[in-house]
């Protein structure tokens, strides 16, 4: 196993890959920005190494900074956990070329994946299901451009090749709007992305978010942990998530793993990730693939009983998976609610001092977060401050459980999404299941 892992993250996302290290024994190098002090972790961490001032780019995203703390407290490898340098080929790159382990792919699968063009290449060679669209890069030549778009059918999506995160995405509804659009989008990718390489995919008009968790462990061996339902979004971010995802059709659910675990081989992928899909009509269609651990990953962890975390860890190391597919048996159902720093309403983010935080308990109740009553949320960072996630034997127990924890958590001090999430798991349309990725917008804008 590995000797020491510098967690290069912070919040609960830190917290959750120290408590994994401390199971396995592993000694742990925590990072920190100066408005990062008051974080839990950074107590609980054999080591901690500030890394430079609050703005990300001078701490978190510095690579430099982050490489010359692992040099200095001899860590053996180093976990970016979700959001700023986990998906980035060069940091992955330079952590290998320093001599550390990078908890996570190669930088190669990384630049693979990261690209949602050779992403989608990838998958249609590997069999796994995609909207149809340009099959690559858009062409420049506008009547090639004006017939993929006649053959496609409108309305179509333009996507940014090197976007994500909902943004660089821009949908035409009819064929003269097509140039147009495309060149904008082009000219907005190129600024903010530094690519300006855009393609074209048929627009669903009203899919469901739904995910598949994997490992893999780089020398031929892979798993799925079922799939997860993220339909709930507002403004492409999600807000709660479940699994399994209900109301999938079963042969569609079952193909759609299989090719799933099959791409993971076949492209030689390392560690924990995610395979992205829009499903309308009983299809899937593939949009991209995180490779890293996600925010929502305890809703797999919690019907499966694998911990995503360790086994991140142990691949890190060199091993070989621990499980094989006929150990992973999805039982029950779970739901995780993001709780966010912001008001539950307009949604502005609301940092301050936390007066007093109680964490909700019970069976089946699990909570992910850094707060403690005192902690002072810093106005820097993600508004994430915690993830509540329940499990039951069934849907309805897992959604009543989360009710009642949802009614037993305090936050008080800041303004939080808590009010949003009782009325959500009360929702008559959420609570049938199946909800598409425009409900939770229609809803908060009174269509429902």
């Amino acid at each position: 196993m590995l000797e020491k892992v510098l967690i290069a993250n912070r919040g609960e996302i830190a917290l959750r890959i120290l408590r994994a290290c401390k199971e396995l024994g592993i000694k742990t190098v925590a990072v920190y920005s100066k408005a990062d002090k008051e974080l839990m972790h950074l107590g609980l961490a054999d080591e901690s190494v500030c890394i430079g001032p609050g703005p990300a780019n001078l701490s978190y995203l510095h690579i430099p900074a982050i490489i010359a703390a692992a040099e200095v407290t001899g860590a053996t490898a180093i976990h970016p956990g979700y959001g700023f340098l986990a998906e980035n080929a060069d940091f992955a790159e330079q952590v290998e070329k320093s001599g550390f382990a990078f908890i996570g792919p190669t930088a190669e699968t990384i630049r693979l994946m990261g690209d949602k063009v050779s992403a989608k290449h990838a998958m249609i060679a590997t069999g796994v299901p995609t909207v149809p669209g340009s099959d690559g890069p858009l062409p420049e030549d506008e009547e090639e451009a004006l017939r993929i778009g006649r053959e496609v059918g409108y309305p179509v999506i333009i996507k940014a090749a090197g976007g994500g995160g909902g943004r660089g995405m821009r949908v035409v509804h009819k064929e003269e709007d097509l140039i147009a659009s495309a060149k904008l989008t082009r000219t907005e990718a190129g600024a903010a992305f530094g690519n300006p390489m855009v393609y074209l995919e048929k627009f669903l008009t009203n899919p469901r978010h739904v995910e598949v968790q994997v490992l893999s462990d780089g020398q031929g061996q892979a798993i799925h942990l079922g799939d997860r339902d993220c339909s709930l979004q507002r403004r492409h971010q999600k807000v709660l998530e479940e699994a399994p995802a209900p109301g999938i059709d079963e042969a569609a659910r079952e193909e759609v793993l299989a090719r799933c675990v099959k791409a993971c081989i076949e492209i030689g992928y390392r560690g924990a990730g995610t395979f992205e899909f829009l499903y309308e009509n009983g299809r899937f269609y593939f949009i991209e693939m995180n490779t890293r651990v996600q925010v929502e990953h305890p809703v797999s962890e919690m019907v499966t009983g694998i911990d995503i975390v360790k086994e991140m860890l142990s691949i890190a190391a060199g091993n070989k998976l621990s499980f094989t597919q006929d150990d992973v048996v999805i039982r029950g159902h779970s739901l995780e609610c993001r709780i966010n720093a912001e008001d539950p309403k307009s949604f502005i983010p609301s940092p301050g001092t936390v007066k007093h935080f109680h964490a909700p308990g019970g069976n089946g109740v699990r909570v992910d977060s850094h707060l403690y009553s005192g902690y002072a949320v810093p106005p820097n960072y993600d508004s994430l401050i915690g993830k509540l996630i329940t499990w039951g034997k069934d849907r309805d127990e897992a959604m009543a459980r989360m009710r009642n924890a949802l009614d037993e958590i305090i936050v008080d001090g800041i303004k939080t999404n808590i009010a949003l999430h009782r009325d959500l798991v009360r929702d008559e349309g959420f609570c049938k299941g199946g909800v598409n990725i425009h409900y939770l917008e229609h809803k908060l804008a009174g269509q429902k």
